[in-house]
């Protein structure tokens, strides 16, 4: 996962305390940043006394830099080598008022290392610091010990865990998310309020689905579609009885989503995906929609567009493709097991082999298999999986998800489409929560665990009603 953030960087001091600690932790601090591949913002050494913020007028200096470069700053980083000062570090904080996640850090201390020109106390400064964070309404993520050696693997996972949570807290709270068509005329459930997603700083463009259709239609034959024809082939196994029309269709149709995506500067779309694409073009969206979310901008069915924007999240999590579900059956007696399926639009990534590209199986059925090339089929591939949705309840006016982690399994199923046999914990509690709180019937899911940074980003950073449905919680 690319290390693509900044982070602004608090070294903690205080006066009666050993000032080398405050030196040799700052060293520490950026050494390590630089090792794990991220860059910072500090102020310069010898802007303050041994580099360190302990006064207010320290605290105003790194402010200033702070509010400088806000726009470059994703999370600010509290190291405590000493005590510390709490007042310093969090008028540094309130000052900068970036609006960033922030984590903080204390430093251990060694038992043969208490006396006076050793001793650190960030055990105890460390409870300071964050009783002025909450009585200032400072959000904050804790470290996983309450005190650790910066140069330990405990403080480089703990960086890594907050990289991810400033990540999705800046891609989310700023998204462009795109919805290409209506939504098919009975799916009430992926209704939502725009005006709630605007009010978080997130916002959505729209597009009539005719205007996709007419110019792939309108599309000459060209470079460009040769390319795309060759992409198809290459991404997945096409069966040599699909034409080669049905083929450049489907090549057409995602060179005119791509471009639409690329004008509004997307991150995600939703797409209405049947059934007038196939009436009135002649193929399915399936294969754009994978492609896509291959290529780290996820794109969800049924032009659900709060599906799209779990997808977001999930993916600005773990850096990898995000795919989205149905909870679709139960797997016989095994209670802890369920289906999941969709046509799909899965990206490659979910696959343990090459993925079949071919006809929609069930509206092929109805609306005759020549209109509806390009599903991306097969059997997702067993391992860690991290499941979420983020929902609109309008009717209170806020915004909530619930995420959980399982595992997708190499149990058979003989089914159509894109298939995934899922093992959750505790998998009746959460379809009783979820029919329960209302949610939808789909699902974004993604490979690896990362329910934690989501709900730290979104619950804690965002504000956002969070259900993490774990073992044993709630």
């Amino acid at each position: 996962m690319g290390k693509d953030l900044t982070f602004g960087v608090i070294v903690a001091t205080r006066g009666f305390f050993p000032a080398w600690l405050a030196t040799e932790g700052r060293q520490q601090v950026l050494g390590k940043l630089d090792e794990m591949g991220y860059d910072y913002v500090i102020p310069p050494a010898d802007a303050t006394p041994n580099g360190a913020i302990e006064t207010y007028e320290d605290a105003r200096k790194c402010a200033r830099l702070f509010r400088e470069r806000k726009d470059d700053i994703d999370g600010i980083i509290v190291v405590l080598p000493n005590f510390g000062d709490e007042q310093g570090v969090a008028d540094t904080i309130a000052m900068a008022d970036l609006g960033v996640p922030v984590l903080v850090q204390a430093c251990d201390d060694d038992l043969d290392k208490l006396d006076l020109d050793h001793r650190r106390d960030a055990f105890c400064g460390k409870l300071s610091v964050c009783n002025n964070f909450h009585q200032r309404g400072i959000k904050f993520t804790n470290t996983t010990l309450h005190t650790c050696p910066i140069e330990s693997e405990e403080f480089a996972a703990d960086v890594d865990f907050f990289g991810r949570v400033c990540r999705v807290v800046r891609g989310v709270s700023t998204a462009r998310l795109g919805a290409v068509g209506q939504r098919p005329d009975p799916f009430h459930t992926v209704r939502f309020s725009e005006k709630l997603l605007q009010a978080a700083g997130i916002s959505v463009s729209v597009v009539d689905l005719s205007e996709i259709i007419f110019a792939a239609r309108d599309m000459e034959d060209s470079e460009d579609v040769e390319r795309r024809i060759a992409d198809i082939h290459d991404y997945g196994r096409v069966p040599d009885e699909i034409p080669e029309f049905s083929v450049r269709k489907a090549a057409k149709l995602y060179l005119a989503i791509e471009a639409w995506v690329e004008e509004h500067d997307l991150d995600a779309t939703a797409i209405q995906c049947w059934s007038s694409v196939q009436e009135n073009y002649g193929c399915g969206t399936c294969f754009a929609m994978s492609m896509m979310g291959e290529k780290g901008k996820p794109s969800a069915c049924e032009t659900d567009v709060m599906g799209a924007l779990t997808m977001y999240a999930l993916h600005l999590a773990t850096g990898e493709p995000s795919g989205y579900l149905d909870w679709n059956n139960n797997y016989a007696d095994e209670r802890g097991k369920c289906i999941c399926i969709h046509c799909s639009n899965y990206p490659k990534g979910f696959f343990g082999a090459e993925p079949e590209i071919s006809n929609l199986d069930i509206l092929g059925a109805s609306l005759g298999a020549e209109r509806c090339f390009g599903a991306v089929k097969g059997r997702v591939a067993p391992g860690p999986m991290t499941y979420a949705k983020i929902s609109t309840d309008d009717a209170n006016g806020r915004i909530r998800f619930y995420v959980g982690e399982g595992e997708f399994t190499d149990d058979p199923a003989e089914t159509l489409g894109g298939v995934a046999v899922c093992r959750v914990p505790e998998l009746q509690g959460l379809m009783d929560f979820i029919c329960r709180e209302g949610y939808e019937h789909h699902v974004a899911m993604n490979r690896g665990h990362s329910a934690r940074v989501l709900t730290e980003a979104l619950g804690k950073y965002l504000g956002w009603e969070a259900h993490h449905h774990a073992p044993g919680g709630a």
